[in-house]
């Protein structure tokens, strides 16, 4: 199989938030190509909405959103038994140790710095999708 077709093989969801428009269709454009299906959010508060509605296999939040950033929206999905477990990616320019932490402690799987090059981005998603592979036998 091929890795990166893993997502249109097994039918996976991303929801991708972020309040740059041309940031969401770069990672929507690196997500479909692997295969997987996108639903977008332009916020914090359209991502909690959503959510609600459809619970994808794993999203990919912002940090730097107006009105909620990506540490609440992460904190508050955290905290919903729906979606407690769902995989999340934290995908930003802010970069810096304090922020990564941060992300991490609000509940983030992975942080990933802007910009983001394709292959880590789909290295990410798959890893965080995929059960791990068994240990071989000897």
């Amino acid at each position: 199989m091929v890795f990166a077709e893993v997502g249109k093989i097994m039918g996976y969801s991303v929801l991708v938030v972020d309040d740059d428009p041309m940031k969401r269709q770069l990672l929507r454009m690196i997500l479909e190509r692997a295969g997987f299906g996108v639903a977008e959010a332009a916020d914090g508060a359209e991502a909690l909405l959503s959510l609600d509605n459809k619970v994808p296999d794993l999203m990919t939040l912002d940090v730097m959103m107006p009105h909620m950033d990506g540490f609440a929206v992460c904190e508050q999905v955290r905290q919903n038994p729906k979606t407690a477990d769902l995989p999340i990616i934290i995908v930003s320019a802010r970069a810096d140790g304090g922020s990564i932490r941060e992300g991490l402690a609000a509940g983030a799987d992975r942080y990933l710095p802007q910009p983001v090059m394709p292959d880590k981005l789909i290295k990410t998603v798959n890893e965080l999708l995929l059960p791990a592979a068994p240990p071989a036998a000897n």
